[in-house]
């Protein structure tokens, strides 16, 4: 797969509330999350299916890979990968509403 990984505005506001929230104790690790979101999505162009199906959708179009302790779900559409959502591992898809 050669294609690119498009980000949803919701995705990257997903990205920004997480690096505010753990900015407050240390921002060294903040970088470190925030640039392992986009260092995943760059592999997962690579190896597309290496994420698992979202339990939530059960539509293997629709899958996650976990990166530390959040959930990073994306669909495949031909070439390309679209990140949807970046959620906290526990947080369930629904949670977040039919937005995305």
């Amino acid at each position: 797969m050669a294609g690119e990984a498009i980000w949803a505005a919701e995705a990257l506001d997903d990205i920004e509330a997480i690096a505010a929230y753990i900015a407050r104790d240390s921002l060294v690790l903040t970088r470190r999350v925030v640039s392992a979101f986009f260092e995943c999505s760059d592999l997962l162009l690579t190896q597309p299916r290496m994420g698992r199906m979202v339990p939530e959708r059960q539509d293997e179009n629709i899958r996650e890979h976990f990166v530390y302790s959040y959930r990073l779900i994306y669909a495949l559409a031909a070439e390309d990968i679209h990140v949807l959502a970046v959620m906290y591992g526990r947080r369930s898809l629904e949670s977040i509403g039919e937005r995305r």
